[in-house]
């Protein structure tokens, strides 16, 4: 069986740049109608605006945190391409935290970026897809696939707001899987080690040691490029995948084999 999604609609989350600019771009050179929805509309219009409403390429700017934005950005996409068959909730935020402070807002606030806006939009698209495949028990509805990260299992104080969102998006991958499984609609999600997001260039732009922290502590000894999981995302996403649900499948290098508490998860 091949990974093919050609002719299916994505919408990519977190699509203005590096992991979910990616996987769109890879998605839409596969065949498939892919929505780029991000906050940054700048940058939105400045990697797709010459490619955007013209063939399978569209892009939504607004902040998904609202509940209006995503309803928004369903009806987009059905005004666009008429259905949603993949949606990849890859939007995310990572601040650091202290965990001692009583003041310290960053879990709710990493919540309410990395968990919340994911949640509502899956059990809006899931709905549609539930509404567009029918009756027929042999044909899947849909794959929603949630970007998550192996902080989500590793300790380190200056990111527990970070791991705390992450290991909340992994439960909730788990319980949508058993949740809509009955609607044939299957829930992934891929643990990322590091791998060059924007945030993680931002990063070594103001801190030069820490790619050598990162590669002493990660066996395959580099970051990995935002492209070395596009085709993962595009076998989760694809009928080839059609028992796998309710699965956090890791890329990270080989770094959860050494876990040292010290070093961080990004």
């Amino acid at each position: 069986m091949s990974f093919s999604i050609a002719g299916k609609t994505a919408i990519v989350t977190g699509g203005a740049n590096g992991i979910g600019l990616a996987i769109g771009r890879h998605f839409a050179d596969a065949g498939a109608n892919v929505v780029f929805a991000d906050m940054d509309e700048k940058r939105l219009a400045e990697e797709l605006g010459e490619q955007a409403d013209d063939g399978n390429i569209r892009y939504f700017a607004g902040d998904l945190r609202e509940k209006l934005t995503i309803a928004n950005l369903l009806s987009a996409t059905l005004d666009a391409f008429d259905q949603v068959d993949i949606l990849i909730n890859g939007a995310r935020q990572v601040i650091p935290s202290d965990p001692l402070d009583p003041d310290d807002d960053s879990v709710r606030t990493l919540l309410n970026q990395n968990l919340m806006p994911a949640l509502r939009l899956s059990q809006l698209v899931a709905k549609r897809m539930i509404k567009q495949s029918g009756e027929d028990e042999e044909n899947p509805a849909g794959s929603i696939i949630n970007l998550s990260s192996i902080a989500a299992r590793r300790t380190h104080p200056d990111l527990m707001a970070y791991s705390v969102s992450t290991a909340a998006l992994d439960q909730m991958t788990r319980s949508l899987a058993v949740a809509l499984a009955p609607n044939r609609i299957r829930v992934n999600s891929i643990a990322l080690g590091s791998v060059m997001s924007a945030s993680l260039q931002s990063t070594l732009k103001e801190n030069r040691d820490f790619r050598d922290d990162i590669e002493k502590h990660t066996p395959l000894a580099r970051i990995a490029a935002p492209t070395e999981l596009t085709e993962t995302a595009q076998f989760l996403a694809s009928d080839a995948a059609g028992f796998i649900t309710g699965q956090i499948l890791t890329i990270d290098g080989g770094r959860t084999l050494l876990d040292p508490v010290a070093a961080p998860a990004h």
